[in-house]
């Protein structure tokens, strides 16, 4: 009972943080967490796309494009950036974007008829990526250590009798 008394706040905390996402969506925004990713079709049209842990496929048109942790295969009309950190972004042949273009820690395939009407940044390599994964994990990295850390000492030192 005391493990599931333990787990409740951090399940409050990921509903709460699901909950206000969910209020900020537009009607046609995509988001997905995991999973198989988000798939425009051709004539398809949606809202905004989120991608975390998967790779987007856009055919279509929609607004802003988002993968973190993933890739984006653009080869429709973005209405808005298209972002990709930790994974790769290719603009096909019929790709049209009307704002900006980012990469970070991923490469950037761009066909020569691609349209993008705002700037292109690209950033790559593996370092940039790591640097970009591991800074924010190190708080946590360092305190899961010291838990271990004093859960072994705790069972190392003898008990008084």
């Amino acid at each position: 009972m005391r493990g599931r008394a333990r787990l409740f706040p951090l399940a409050a905390l990921i509903v709460v943080m699901l909950a206000a996402a969910a209020l900020q969506a537009k009607e046609g925004d995509q988001v997905q967490i995991g999973g198989p990713g988000i798939s425009i079709a051709p004539g398809e049209a949606a809202g905004d796309l989120v991608c975390i842990g998967c790779s987007i496929r856009m055919r279509g048109s929609c607004g802003d494009v988002v993968a973190i942790g993933g890739s984006v295969d653009l080869n429709g009309h973005a209405r808005g950036d298209v972002v990709a950190i930790g994974g790769g972004l290719r603009l096909g042949e019929d790709a049209s974007v009307s704002g900006d273009v980012v990469t970070v820690g991923g490469r950037l395939w761009r066909h020569p008829n691609s349209v993008v009407q705002g700037q292109i940044s690209s950033r790559s390599g593996a370092l940039l990526f790591l640097w970009l994964v591991l800074m924010p994990s190190l708080p946590v990295i360092l305190i899961v250590a010291l838990v271990v850390w004093l859960l072994t000492r705790r069972r190392e030192v003898p008990m008084r009798t």
